[in-house]
């Protein structure tokens, strides 16, 4: 049986950060993911997804991420339920997240200022796809002394 679940989203709002009575963290957040696909006006869509995670990690999540913050989470679905004040029977299924990868760097915030950076940092590295073994054609010399074998 396997029961895993790996998202990346933005935060929809700041996260929560509670202690239970004997003092262990707890945060809670919403994770908004995008869709792979439009539908059928060409929008994309997003999924709305709840997310806890405990303890050290809670403490991080709620001292670093903020509302926008793009979230790498790594966990498992869990179910549980809960009857309300109406009597009503309520169905909540969750991300238990074991770990949360914050995928920004830190004091990120203005996200489209710094699309735009991320943009022209891509833009002045070097192409890897180059071949550094093309050499237009020509022999390349190297010596039997600078093979490692």
């Amino acid at each position: 049986m396997l029961n895993r679940v790996v998202l990346v989203g933005r935060l929809t709002k700041d996260p929560e950060l509670k202690y239970t009575p004997n003092g262990i963290a707890v945060a809670n957040f919403i994770l908004a993911v995008n869709r792979p696909f439009s539908n059928q006006h060409g929008e994309r869509e997003a999924d709305f997804i709840q997310c806890v995670v405990w303890r050290k990690p809670a403490e991080n999540v709620a001292n670093f991420l903020k509302k926008g913050s793009l979230a790498g989470v790594d966990g498992r679905l869990q179910t549980r339920s809960y009857e309300n004040s109406q009597g009503q029977r309520v169905y909540v299924v969750e991300v238990m997240c074991e770990s949360v990868q914050f995928l920004e760097p830190k004091g990120n915030n203005n996200r489209s200022q710094n699309m735009g950076q991320q943009q022209q940092q891509y833009q002045q590295q070097p192409n890897f796809n180059d071949d550094p073994f093309a050499n237009e054609g020509n022999p390349i010399d190297i010596s039997d002394d600078d093979l490692p074998f």
